[in-house]
């Protein structure tokens, strides 16, 4: 069996998303040109964004993924939300207490849901 390691989210400007990911996860792209931006993770993991437009076959379905944030408590969901409404981030669910955790989401400027929660204990 395979592991996925690759997360590509197709966008408008790929540039525009290196430069918010960036100040998001604190690097830089790996690769970065008009078309594509790509960021290596520390476990190994691979974030991509391709141009919606140049992407073959052609993207039918842009902002449709959800990229998940844990925390190790509930201060530092707090602080990331803080944080991300002052790099200007659409918040689309505030800071609350679900099921399986203390959790908001915000949106990237092409819709991807972007996920912060401290999960709750396993009963």
């Amino acid at each position: 069996m395979t592991t996925p390691n690759q997360i590509l989210n197709y966008v408008a400007d790929p540039a525009v998303s290196a430069a918010l990911y960036s100040k998001i996860l604190g690097r830089a792209p790996v690769s970065a040109s008009p078309a594509f931006a790509m960021f290596a993770l520390d476990n190994g993991t691979i974030l991509a964004f391709w141009s919606r437009d140049e992407v073959e076959p052609r993207a039918t379905l842009p902002g449709g993924s959800e990229l998940g944030f844990p925390m190790p408590d509930d201060a530092a969901v707090a602080k990331t939300h803080a944080d991300w409404v002052k790099l200007g981030l659409r918040i689309i669910q505030q800071p609350v207490q679900m099921p399986f955790g203390y959790t908001f989401t915000a949106a990237d400027p092409d819709g991807h849901r972007l996920r912060v929660f401290n999960p709750a204990p396993a009963p």
